[in-house]
């Protein structure tokens, strides 16, 4: 039987959600799987281990569908979804897990998805310009104000190290 111990960890109603995507503020559009367990909203995220359990029944429904990874999911079970997932939502538990961040790696370089990639769970504003240069294009914050955050993307204007954003301009170092 499906059983999901997260459902805590969801920042706020559905119909008030707003977050961060592409840089810009929106409200959110999407519904976790414990908010509309039918999916009458037309746009689900389901938990990993329900995907995982539930895949056929999903794969025929007719709405976008989205999964949350655990930061101990294992990626890799995804590979062959994505053409019917649409976005991943990469759950954040502790300040210092390093997890969830070599995850969005592993989808945007290794497994070449191109979907919505969204951060959620207990990320700070400071995260942000780290989480992007992951992959990350989303970021639902539980505690924080919004507009700190957006702001937050544009603390680094230069990068040393190659990464999955390319947004920012390499920059050599002078020797």
């Amino acid at each position: 039987m499906y059983r999901h111990d997260q459902a805590a960890n969801l920042p706020r109603p559905a119909s008030k959600r707003r977050l961060i995507k592409r840089r810009e503020l929106i409200v959110d559009d999407w519904r976790y799987a414990e908010e509309d367990p039918l999916g009458r909203e037309r746009a689900l995220i389901l938990p990993f281990a329900r995907w995982r359990q539930e895949r056929e029944r999903w794969w025929l429904w007719d709405g976008r569908l989205g999964v949350r990874l655990g930061p101990t999911d294992p990626v890799a079970e995804l590979e062959h979804d994505f053409l019917r997932v649409a976005l991943v939502a990469i759950e954040f538990g502790d300040l210092g897990e390093s997890r969830s961040y070599n995850q969005a790696q592993l989808l945007r370089k290794q497994y070449r998805f191109t979907g919505e990639l969204r951060a959620i769970g207990k990320i700070q504003p400071e995260q942000l310009p780290f989480l992007a240069r992951c992959g990350f294009d989303a970021f639902e914050l539980q505690d924080h104000s919004l507009e700190e955050a957006l702001a937050a993307l544009d603390d680094f204007t230069r990068a040393y190290q190659p990464a999955v954003d390319n947004s920012l301009h390499l920059q050599r170092r002078a020797v």
